[in-house]
């Protein structure tokens, strides 16, 4: 069985408790218009001119996005920092992408990584099967679990996804007593406003049980050369990335109503 991976992201300290090897995965159902890594949204492997210039001299080359993995191969790889993971209370991070748009791959990986004993983590956009999280739960230890708007019609808007299935899917996880990091992107313009975090704290308070913490994760503009570069229109073009400091209001909000907060990754 292979997979298609298109990062290997070692020494990672945002991805989950300890210091973490997250392996991001290509393929991805959803279109965010401020989407970091657009380069993944495609399940296959794929090409993208790069330009170098060393003085007058400019020179394009073709850039492979993606390598083929055989589990046993990735798991090779992953095991190079077992020692790292386990003196510091890390783990394995699976991210994307949505990495459970190659499912059968990553649970296979997560099923060998649990007979070790080490720390699993799942980071998606919750856009599956139910019968897909139902599988996968008894394998991962911590699901690092996006919510994009409280809206379902703006979820639509902007994810291109509906919001529904992803609120069920969560609600499955926590009533199953996994470790859920809710992360929010908090989006200029999108979903930042007053009102929004509101909406936010609306559906929250609905959830069969609290998640241990949420993420507010602040909007930043790194992809920009990425879409130049994949030629995507990009709709954040010339958007300034957020202060984390704009989001104090935010958090203070979500704290009052009993939840733990956290401003980044």
């Amino acid at each position: 069985m292979e997979g298609i991976v298109f990062d290997i992201k070692r020494f990672a300290v945002h991805d989950g408790p300890g210091i973490r090897t997250t392996i991001f995965l290509k393929g991805c159902p959803l279109n965010c218009s401020w989407c970091h890594n657009p380069e993944s949204k495609d399940c296959r492997i794929t090409e993208v001119s790069k330009h170098y210039k060393v003085g007058d001299v400019e020179t394009i080359k073709s850039v492979r996005i993606g390598i083929k993995y055989q589990v046993k191969k990735l798991i090779d790889e992953i095991t190079k920092d077992i020692m790292l993971m386990e003196e510091s209370g890390g783990g394995l991070t699976f991210s994307g992408g949505e990495p459970l748009m190659q499912f059968d791959f990553l649970k296979e990986i997560l099923m060998q990584m649990k007979e070790t004993g080490i720390h699993t983590a799942v980071d998606t956009s919750g856009y599956v099967s139910e019968n897909r999280i139902n599988e996968i739960i008894p394998y991962t230890d911590l699901f690092l679990y996006d919510l994009k708007h409280y809206d379902n019609d703006k979820h639509i808007e902007n994810t291109g996804v509906p919001l529904l299935p992803i609120l069920k899917n969560l609600d499955i996880i926590l009533k199953m007593n996994k470790h859920v990091w809710i992360r929010i992107p908090v989006i200029p313009g999108i979903n930042d406003s007053d009102e929004d975090i509101s909406g936010f704290l609306k559906i929250l308070e609905k959830l069969s049980e609290k998640p241990e913490q949420i993420n507010l994760l602040p909007y930043h503009n790194i992809a920009e050369n990425k879409f130049k570069r994949l030629k995507i229109n990009n709709k954040m073009k010339n958007i300034p990335g957020t202060d984390k400091k704009n989001l104090i209001p935010f958090k203070t909000k979500l704290e009052q109503s009993g939840f733990k907060v956290k401003i980044g990754g």
